[in-house]
């Protein structure tokens, strides 16, 4: 499965996947292009220094959300991808996009959703003084963070933490879950039916995920 990754930022999640990848724990998934909407961020340094294939679309080339969306997909297009992995990447993507990879594009988001979407859901999290939190991989839909759920995982929040504390925690966990999912759908071991995600030989503990 050629998975096509779409980075804006430091590129953390990024590299979790090419350490993964290195190590052969990606299963039958391989990273085959990282491409972003931000010229100089540090993730396409790190995919380059891994010597990925990249590809900038800047979104202030473009004045509607349709022309940035099909010079994305020629990109990954390009690369035969099978999977879109959305790795920090800040845009919302449009209806174009969307049928182009009907149920091939996931998210990764720092939050425990349905509750705290959009930005900054880590200091949404901190402000509003829940006791757990966490990271969700899931299907991206036309809304913000609403697609099918895949997976999740649990981050304390600790009476000393602080906003980044609690940040640098859940990363961690993020960058464990989004490798193991990645893999799970690239072994074709994760089911959606009616918006419901199984992931199969996935025990009830989710060790199954936590052994990658």
């Amino acid at each position: 499965m050629n998975v096509g990754v779409l980075v804006s930022g430091s590129g953390t999640n990024l590299q979790s996947l090419i350490d993964r990848a290195r190590r052969g724990e990606l299963g039958p998934a391989r990273i085959a292009v990282v491409g972003s909407n931000v010229p100089d961020c540090a993730a396409l340094a790190r995919a380059r220094a891994a010597g990925l294939p990249t590809f900038v679309v800047d979104h202030r080339d473009y004045s509607a959300r349709a022309g940035f969306d099909r010079a994305l997909m020629t990109g990954l297009r390009a690369h035969q991808t099978d999977l879109v992995v959305l790795a920090g990447f800040m845009r919302v993507l449009g209806e174009e996009m969307l049928g182009s990879f009907p149920g091939r594009i996931i998210n990764i988001h720092p939050a425990l959703l349905p509750a705290f979407a959009g930005v900054r859901a880590q200091r949404q999290a901190y402000e509003a003084g829940v006791k757990v939190s966490g990271c969700t991989v899931h299907y991206v839909d036309g809304g913000v963070d609403t697609g099918p759920i895949i997976a999740q995982a649990a981050v304390l929040v600790h009476e000393e933490d602080d906003e980044e504390t609690l940040r640098a925690r859940i990363l961690a966990e993020e960058h464990r879950l989004l490798p193991a999912v990645v893999r799970a759908i690239a072994e074709r071991r994760v089911v959606i039916e009616d918006r419901k995600v199984r992931i199969l030989g996935l025990s009830p503990s989710g060790e199954s995920l936590r052994s990658l």
